[in-house]
Formats: C-alpha cells, structure tokens, sequence
C-alpha cells in the first residue's frame, strides 16, 4: 500500500455532546437567513438558523422537499451564501470570503459529494481525483498521483484508475466522487443526498464507507431522504419551513472520534502535504 508524508493530526477539540460551542464548533451557523426573489415576491429558504457541530461528528441533516436542508449544506460548503447571518467552518468567515477566495478554501477544507457524482465525463477516474489537487496547488506532482491512486484504492475502484466515468455504474461513480472529495484531506465532508440515486445494498456499501471515515475522525455532514440512514448517525437534525425543528444533539449524539483528521487549510496558508485520512476497505462483497 502507498505511504504519503505526515502531519500532526488537527487537534481540535469538543465538548463531548455533539451539539459544540462557538469555541469548539468545526461549524457554526449564527442567524442564518437565506431569501430569494421569486414572481410570487421573496422566499426564505433558511429562517434565523443557529447550528454548531464539533470535530467528529456524523450530522444527518433531514427534511421534507423544500423544507431547506440542500440550502444549508450549501451555505456550510460556501456554494451559496447567507442573506444575513455568519457562516464560520474551520475557523473561517465563510459569509466574508470574496468569490475568488471560496472556491480555493473550499479546495482545501471542504470535501463535497453531491447526488449525481458530478465528475468530469472527459477526464479518467485518476484524473477526476488529480484536479482537486492540481486546482488548489497541493502536493508535488508525484504526490499527487500516489495520493489519488491510494485514495482510489481504499475505496476499491484502483483498477479502474483510467476509465472515463461513463464506464461505471452508479456506486463505482459515488466511491470514485468520494475519493474525490478527500484528495486535499479536508476536515469536513458534506454530503447532499449521497446515496439517493443508488440501489439499497450500494448505498449501504457508501454510508459504511462515511462510518470508516467518521471513525478515522473526520467531521461528515449529510443531506438525506432515507430515514434508515438518519437513524444509524450519531445525531440527527431536521429541518422543515427554514428552521431546525429537532436536534438530537442534547438527547443521544456522541462524537465518535476525539480529534478531527485532516488539516485545516486557510486561504493562502504554505502548501505543505497535510496527513492522508484513507477510508478502510469496503466491505467484501460490496462492489455494486
């Protein structure tokens, strides 16, 4: 198996009850509103929202259609930004960052996963794992490369390094979008309806995969429809009309691991090769 360089582990620390500080908190929501201007006049998607997740946690965010969940993910991966209200992950003012400064912050900091894959059909599965990398100037070009084929290895599509995606089936597009969302060894992953276009055994392959991950102490986030999965997390919150409704976060989370893996990168912070948080194997088996 590949070696890369090391760092210390992040250290971060957290108040053991999953609901976090603004001391401790990876994520802090602080008043979150998100309108927007429709025909019908303006709609707030997200209504004064307060949210905080310490390092380690699994967060199922979980809602009705249009309940707001998706535009909340959003405002924490920086795709969207509040109308009022503060955004600060891993210690950044997201809601301050100007456009050019997001999308290289997010690079470095945030590993998303969307529904539908969202890999460049052009480009090999090695190369869709390269560009992250490539994109945020990390690592030497060497290291690259033994980074994405390692990462393509702990989710086991290492064979299919140089197929176009189109080549895969939906799971094996998922493990290579996830392996994808790791290659800058983010603290945070946010993921929005991972496993909503996979059949039942696939997408149970996936959340063991985020389980390995989580363990490992990385901090997960997802959007989900599927309330099996909501209720194998270590806390559960649900939105509906813009506000939290519930949080499981007082009454049964628990942070599983005790510090966050990953490196926190700030925008323009030397680029040195942060510590490779590798997912463990899938379980045998689980190849859909």
């Amino acid at each position: 198996m590949l070696r890369l360089p090391f760092l210390r582990k992040s250290t971060n620390g957290h108040n053991g009850n999953g609901a976090g500080t603004d001391a401790d908190a990876l994520i802090s929501l602080r008043g979150v509103i998100k309108s927007y201007k429709t025909p019908a006049g303006e709609f707030q998607a997200l209504k004064g929202v307060d949210l905080r997740v310490a390092p380690g946690e699994f967060v199922a965010v979980i809602g009705k259609s249009g309940s707001g969940k998706s535009t909340l993910s959003n405002m924490i991966t920086g795709i969207d930004r509040p109308t009022t209200g503060e955004v600060v992950v891993a210690g950044t003012p997201v809601h301050k960052l100007r456009e050019g400064q997001i999308a290289e912050w997010r690079g470095r900091n945030v590993g998303v996963v969307f529904q539908f894959f969202q890999l460049l059909p052009t480009l090999t599965v090695l190369e869709n794992i390269l560009l992250p990398m490539d994109f945020c100037n990390m690592y030497t070009t060497r290291e690259r490369k033994e980074r994405a084929l390692h990462l393509l290895d702990q989710v086991e599509m290492v064979e299919h390094a140089g197929k176009l995606p189109t080549a895969l089936s939906g799971g094996q597009q998922q493990r290579v979008a996830i392996a994808r969302a790791l290659a800058n060894d983010p603290a945070i992953v946010v993921a929005d309806e991972p496993t909503g276009n996979l059949d039942s055994r696939t997408a149970d392959a996936v959340f063991h995969l985020f389980e390995n991950l989580v363990s490992e102490g990385k901090t997960i986030l997802m959007v989900t429809h599927d309330d099996d999965m909501a209720r194998r997390v270590t806390r559960t919150v649900t939105i509906a009309d813009g506000q939290i409704a519930s949080d499981t976060a007082g009454a049964r989370a628990r942070v599983v691991a005790p510090a966050a893996h990953g490196t926190v990168h700030h925008a323009h912070a030397p680029h040195a090769v942060p510590v490779f948080g590798g997912a463990a194997r899938l379980s045998e088996g689980a190849h859909a």
